[in-house]
């Protein structure tokens, strides 16, 4: 008995790939560019890392959770294809939180063609 002949390679689903080519949408300190993204993470952070999230897809409970933020910037980095690691998720949104919470949530929205 022969062996078969593998004439296709196997295809990854979305989540199998680690090509990772994107950028974020927007700068770190670009917190003008949307206003309400930026009045709302000045008044209340609470509220846009619940906003985001519930944006995202997730429960909304994920930005009162400690690292909730940090994982969903993990996620949200892998699912856009946004080059990093997940350190560097951790120390973003643990060393520049109210600018990280931003950029997410307007990351979300111009994905989502809310902006």
């Amino acid at each position: 008995m022969s062996n078969p002949v593998v004439t296709q390679q196997p295809i990854t689903g979305p989540y199998g790939t680690n090509v990772q080519t994107e950028q974020w949408s927007t700068g770190l300190c670009s917190c003008f560019s949307d206003i309400f993204v930026c009045l709302c993470g000045l008044c209340c952070p609470i509220a846009l890392s619940c906003y985001t999230a519930n944006l995202y897809g997730e429960n909304c409970c994920l930005g009162f959770m400690p690292g909730g933020m940090a994982a969903l910037r993990t996620h949200m980095r892998l699912t856009y294809g946004i080059q990093g690691t997940i350190c560097n998720d951790a120390l973003m949104t643990c060393c520049c939180g109210f600018f990280e919470n931003c950029r997410m949530a307007r990351e979300v929205r111009i994905r989502k063609g809310d902006v």
